[in-house]
């Protein structure tokens, strides 16, 4: 395990109970899926290239693997480790990003309990892609 990713999953732990708020930037007023990952970034001393507008439902995915790759992730295949990002589409016009922080175990912004929980057990949703994070260089 990279020093990187671990303190990316740790970093997403300490995130767990955050308020949920749509494209939500901010521990104090809520973070989406985006801001949990971009949040965790800018906790292990990364700065995270914002994502092109979006809303809450989406069918267009074509921006997820420039984002991931501005952000310092590199496509990987499954399973996913601790520190792994993954996308899913939890319905036919939604994208939804998780971090894993063990085997079928992620942290997400869970918008139904409008705060960021846990997930344990498989992913209930198709992945989309599957992301690891690159050591700095």
């Amino acid at each position: 395990m990279s020093d990187a990713r671990e303190a990316f999953a740790a970093a997403a732990e300490a995130l767990v109970d955050t308020p949920f708020r749509l494209h939500g930037r901010s521990t104090i007023g809520g973070l989406d899926c985006v801001g949990l990952v971009e949040i965790a970034l800018k906790q292990i001393g990364r700065c995270p290239v914002p994502i092109p507008a979006y809303g809450l439902r989406n069918a267009n995915y074509h921006f997820v693997p420039s984002f991931a790759a501005r952000n310092g992730f590199a496509e990987a295949r499954p399973p996913a480790i601790r520190g792994d990002v993954v996308a899913t589409r939890p319905g036919p016009a939604q994208l939804h990003l998780l971090i894993a922080i063990g085997t079928d175990e992620f942290v997400h912004a869970h918008a139904g309990l409008r705060r960021v929980a846990r997930l344990s057990g498989p992913l209930p949703w198709p992945k989309t892609h599957h992301f690891r994070l690159k050591e700095d260089d």
